[in-house]
């Protein structure tokens, strides 16, 4: 029996299947448990998102004849962010604003950047996990009223900004060349993925005198090990994939994590998370409040992970933060 040949027969079986679960994830993002949501809702107020059944079949299917091809796929799947369409709440900032493809040296790829607003002060907007440089919107209209330019981005393999995938370290560089290319910004805003990355940025660098971080993750292994669960994968796969991120990126994945870096932050911070998030749960800022050496913890009710963006009285919060000092 030709050994090799049955091994290269299985790795093109594997493969095929892979193919499969890409084409069936074309059509098939995360969707909504709830159904009974008005047809006019967006994206930006879905919440427990959970996974295709396809995929989860796929990756268990993969799993079970190869548990390396296995951590491969969820590894893609992890780095792969959903392109949502912009709701028309956030047309008049994608026209308005001045729009530029910037490159960002050592990921070799472009970003979509918005300079919104004719203001003397500069704030910087930063967009969660499948966002968009315009979802910020209603932040972004309250700063330019209190003489603010806002300037966003569309991170890598988001919105029309180059590559199909992308991760933290990618977004921390983002930030570190927009704040080259158009800083120094005075204040910055981050949401979900954006604010663990502004936390690494600042470690990292970046100079800005107040930041407000809204539904912060906290430690990136902990991310890792929710989504293999939830793709109903064995926890081994989870410790594997965190390996493969170390040796690719030459450090601890989990130095990125919200409360190490905060660790290296000394500026005002004020952390707003709602109590039903169900996507990144209100402990990860409750416990950078308890790490940042200057901050203050706004906990909501009802407003969740999205809809908490546009609320106005988070707004108003946000904006008497910027004008005053925290705490």
């Amino acid at each position: 029996m030709d050994f090799g040949k049955i091994m290269r027969y299985f790795d093109k079986a594997v493969g095929f299947i892979w193919n499969i679960a890409k084409l069936s994830s074309i059509n098939l993002p995360l969707q909504v448990k709830n159904k009974k949501m008005p047809k006019n809702t967006n994206e930006n107020y879905r919440q427990n998102l959970k996974i295709p059944k396809s995929i989860l079949f796929t990756a268990k299917v993969i799993q079970y004849l190869s548990p390396k091809q296995a951590e491969k796929f969820a590894a893609k799947l992890f780095q792969t962010p959903i392109k949502y369409a912009t709701p028309k709440r956030e047309e008049h900032m994608e026209l308005k604003a001045t729009k530029e493809l910037l490159e960002v040296p050592g990921i070799h790829k472009s970003i979509q950047t918005f300079r919104y607003g004719n203001g003397q002060r500069k704030a910087l907007l930063v967009h969660g996990w499948s966002g968009r440089g315009t979802q910020l919107v209603k932040i972004a209209d309250a700063l330019l009223e209190q003489g603010y330019t806002t300037y966003s981005f569309d991170g890598p393999a988001h919105g029309k900004s180059s590559g199909k995938t992308t991760n933290m370290v990618e977004f921390v560089k983002c930030i570190l060349e927009m704040e080259s290319k158009y800083g120094p910004f005075e204040v910055a805003v981050g949401h979900s993925l954006g604010s663990m990355a502004l936390l690494s940025s600042v470690k990292e660098g970046l100079d800005v005198k107040k930041m407000t971080l809204i539904g912060s993750g906290d430690r990136i292994e902990d991310i890792i090990y929710d989504f293999t669960d939830k793709l109903g994968l064995n926890r081994s796969i989870g410790h594997n994939l965190k390996k493969s991120f170390d040796k690719k990126f030459q450090t601890d994945i989990n130095s990125y994590s919200a409360s190490i870096s905060a660790e290296s932050v000394h500026i005002p911070v004020l952390l707003i998370h709602d109590k039903k998030d169900f996507d990144s749960p209100m402990q990860a800022s409750q416990k950078l409040n308890g790490i940042l050496k200057e901050s203050k913890l706004i906990l909501t009710q009802g407003l969740g992970h999205r809809k908490i963006l546009g609320d106005a009285d988070v707004i108003k919060q946000i904006l008497q933060f910027f004008k005053t000092n925290s705490n």
